[in-house]
């Protein structure tokens, strides 16, 4: 599908990274952009941002969903989920600094030493190229990632879909994260220590799917991809991450889409994030692996329709 951005630039269009004019964009005030910026600046803006994140818009609808792969991943892993809503709603894919095929020159150590830095990212995303409010769909760090955007600037979220997700991977009296302090410890050491062997180990534990092994080579390719070092970097802020006191404060509904066996993110976990978040349905799946959106896509489209039921009914 071509790429055909509508933008909030008022007046303008960004067509395969060329800014063309247009008739009445933002118009009915369905894009929400900086007031007080003039056009030229914003317009820059919003390729620098492209450029950054690697940004795709498909679809079309009042609804905008955004897309936010997890740890080691880029925007190809949700091929199989979001072709099935472009039809109802407009579609953003996009990739974290320093994942796939984004601006790697763009990835600061200071920034992204905490997920907030790519929370701040995802704002300025959904500013730029959405199509009214969103309903955030992430995967394993990214459901925090999306977590703590919400909570800055909630009136910009209409839902969430957490798939995988996990507020603290480290087990805390009696919080079951599904690790022990030491167990995270010795993670970080084999990633610093020999990340592309801990890649070739461990991409396979995480997909899970045995009976599908190419999702497993796909996932080890993936992560070896990835610049070593930002991996390291993103590697300890993932998983040192603490985030179980946000919870409460989403006030949106949130969907949290758990598998039954999970290496990364128990089912605990899920029942954890259930009763701590005052609007949100756990979904578990029954299938083996971090990923359900590569491995039982059906299973997890199919979960993220019951949810979306009241925007569907909106989109059309």
């Amino acid at each position: 599908m071509r790429l055909a951005v509508q933008a909030p630039c008022g007046g303008v269009q960004l067509t395969h990274g060329k800014i063309l004019p247009t008739a009445g964009a933002d118009r009915a005030g369905r894009f929400a952009a900086p007031r007080a910026v003039p056009l030229a600046r914003k317009c820059v803006t919003m390729l620098d941002i492209s450029k950054r994140n690697n940004v795709h818009v498909t679809g079309q609808g009042p609804v905008t969903i955004l897309f936010a792969h997890g740890f080691g991943c880029d925007q190809n892993m949700w091929r199989y989920l979001a072709p099935a809503f472009e039809g109802r709603f407009r579609i953003v894919l996009f990739d974290l600094v320093g994942s796939g095929a984004s601006d790697l020159a763009a990835y600061d150590y200071a920034k992204y030493d905490s997920l907030q830095g790519y929370a701040d990212d995802v704002l300025e995303i959904i500013d730029a190229f959405a199509s009214g409010n969103v309903i955030f769909v992430g995967h394993s760090v990214s459901t925090m990632i999306g977590l703590l955007a919400a909570n800055k600037a909630p009136e910009r979220f209409l839902a969430h879909i957490m798939i995988g997700p996990s507020p603290c991977y480290i087990n805390d009296r009696d919080y079951v994260g599904g690790f022990a302090r030491a167990d995270i410890d010795e993670l970080l050491s084999t990633v610093e220590n020999n990340y592309l062997g801990w890649s070739s180990a461990m991409a396979p534990a995480i997909m899970g799917a045995p009976d599908q092994p190419q999702l497993a080579l796909e996932l080890t390719n993936s992560f070896c991809r990835t610049d070593p070092n930002i991996a390291k970097h993103f590697a300890r802020v993932t998983f040192l991450s603490d985030h179980r006191k946000e919870l409460a404060r989403c006030q949106a509904p949130v969907l949290i889409l758990q598998c039954s066996d999970d290496l990364i993110a128990p089912v605990a976990v899920g029942e954890y994030m259930q009763r701590e978040m005052p609007h949100s349905t756990l979904v578990v799946i029954d299938n083996v692996g971090h990923c359900p959106h590569l491995s039982a896509p059906h299973a997890s489209t199919v979960a993220m329709d019951a949810f979306l039921v009241p925007w569907l009914t909106d989109a059309g």
